[in-house]
């Protein structure tokens, strides 16, 4: 009780949304911007305080950040007083999405289908992972050009971008002929699928790991959005992903 009224000094400051037990989660968070950081994204997304612990637990504050490329001291601050601000196609994604919910072991090997198919069984579960706005319009979904069918893994359409998320699951490394693919199926998107008021499809390739300069080359000079992030079954250790937010600090204040 006597640490909330230390963090919390001014009661008006704190929010109605919020159940005793969000606060207690947060108060388990000694860094200041990192725990304003979930204190608005759980009032934001309504977390359940089940949610507001797994996000916690799956550090996604450092994986934004991650996400952000070269992040600076200017984003920190913009997340731990605003949250997520979805307002363009970068602000969604992940590096790495995390799902630890599907119980798969790391270490046994997995066919994609076997992916999509435990993906979709825990769909609820996926979409808090995917982040605000997104709903699930189906797995498979089937492209058919000159009499061939090609079938997307999976779309979502998220209502605050106003346009579908193709998602490509690869359980191998991150591929160029991957990249070609799914910029197929986001042209036909756009030219078949699309309404007026929709705005351009956007692309993510989850795959179990990316060369940076790879994908570099493989994504740039796209006039489609077209993402690659990697993704990991188990919860990431914790201080290994602050050591990488701290290295990115550091390398960005030394090109200053």
């Amino acid at each position: 009780m006597r640490r909330f009224y230390q963090e919390y000094p001014i009661q008006q400051t704190l929010s109605v949304e919020l159940s005793w037990s969000h606060y207690c989660e947060l108060l388990s968070i000694s860094n200041v911007q990192e725990r304003s950081f979930y204190e608005k994204e759980a009032i934001n997304s309504k977390w359940s305080v089940r949610e507001l612990k797994r996000q916690i637990n799956t550090s996604l504050f450092e994986r934004i950040l991650l996400s952000e490329g070269k992040a600076n001291k200017e984003t920190v601050l913009v997340l731990s007083q605003k949250g997520i601000e979805v307002s363009k196609a970068e602000n969604i994604m992940k590096d790495p999405y995390v799902f630890e919910f599907l119980g798969m072991s790391e270490n046994k090997p997995m066919m994609e289908s076997d992916l999509e198919e435990a993906l979709v069984k825990h769909i609820e579960k996926f979409l808090l992972e995917l982040g605000r706005g997104f709903m699930f319009v189906g797995s498979q979904q089937r492209i058919t050009l000159n009499n061939t069918h090609y079938y997307v893994d999976m779309v979502f359409y998220n209502k605050i971008l106003r346009s579908y998320v193709l998602i490509e699951l690869k359980t191998s490394k991150l591929m160029p002929e991957a990249v070609g693919q799914l910029n197929m199926y986001l042209n036909y998107f756009q030219s078949e699928v699309n309404d007026k008021i929709d705005n351009p499809p956007i692309g993510i390739i989850l795959c179990t790991d990316k060369d940076n300069v790879a994908a570099e080359y493989a994504l740039g000079g796209l006039s489609n959005q077209i993402f690659a992030s990697k993704y990991t079954l188990y919860i990431p250790d914790k201080q290994r992903l602050v050591d990488e937010v701290e290295a990115v600090l550091e390398e960005w204040h030394e090109e200053k």
